[in-house]
């Protein structure tokens, strides 16, 4: 199986772990920062690295560096943290993690409204179908839940490409994800952006902010060259927001990442 991290980055699926000591080092390519659902009010293309670290037991650290292209800060975000992965039966998987989110001061993605995120994932594979429920709470200088619900396919080539070791996968997958979005009204309140409406209004979507409601349907297509030591995944996400509030007015959007990343066992 293609090797995958024990931690889940936010709005992101949970890899499929190795139950053994390893260290992973990947580097990343995305089009826009997506973020639950949301992104900011114009593209943000960036490249991000990432450290891992897992454990045989189980409890893994990890840590990870983004620079948005185009825009001055050398590093936007440094993110750290850990967890724990848990295997309840051969079907029944989970992880429990804390991360920390440290953003340069002129960092303009929205993701920066965000301070600390507790995450707890379940999931459950059916064979024919995997499905998880992803549950974070995000505190600091905005406080929000989120629950996300995903239904995967893994697929894998019975061939190999160049080795006898490598093979091709591919893992579509919906999810959907429901929660507050008072990370928008404080991302608005840090960059000074001006609502064009008067206070009563201004009231009025910082309560709407505050209830939890659906915030995005997504639909995903990952396809990865996999050997037992590295991948390489180039993957589409089309996005579909719906209740948005704020001065964001996200619209449906396409999405593309390529991904690369190395194990060391």
């Amino acid at each position: 199986m293609t090797y995958k991290a024990y931690h889940a980055v936010a709005d992101t699926d949970t890899v499929k772990p190795v139950r053994k000591s390893s260290a992973s080092i990947g580097v990343s390519y995305g089009t826009d920062a997506l973020f639950f659902g949301r992104t900011g009010p114009i593209r943000y293309p960036f490249v991000s690295t990432d450290i891992i670290v897992n454990t045989k037991p189980g409890f893994f650290v990890y840590g990870s560096g983004l620079k948005v292209l185009g825009y001055k800060p050398l590093v936007d975000e440094i993110d750290v943290g850990g967890g724990y992965y848990y295997r309840l039966s051969k079907k029944y998987t989970g992880t429990i993690s804390y991360t920390r989110f440290i953003f340069n001061k002129e960092a303009n993605i929205i993701k920066s409204a965000s301070s600390n995120d507790i995450n707890w994932k379940n999931t459950f594979d059916w064979k024919f179908l995997r499905t998880s429920i992803t549950a974070d709470y995000l505190f600091g200088k905005s406080d929000d839940i989120f629950t996300t619900l995903t239904a995967s396919k893994y697929y894998e080539s019975k061939f190999s490409i160049f080795t006898d070791q490598d093979y091709l996968s591919i893992t579509p997958a919906v999810s959907m994800i429901l929660g507050t979005q008072n990370f928008v009204q404080r991302y608005t309140d840090d960059h000074n952006r001006k609502l064009e409406f008067d206070n009563i209004t201004d009231k009025n979507i910082r309560a709407r902010n505050s209830r939890f409601n659906a915030l995005n349907y997504s639909l995903k297509f990952p396809l990865a060259y996999n050997t037992p030591h590295y991948t390489l995944e180039a993957s589409y996400r089309y996005s579909i927001p719906v209740n948005v509030e704020g001065i964001l007015q996200n619209r449906k959007e396409s999405f593309f990442n390529l991904t690369f990343y190395y194990v060391f066992y």
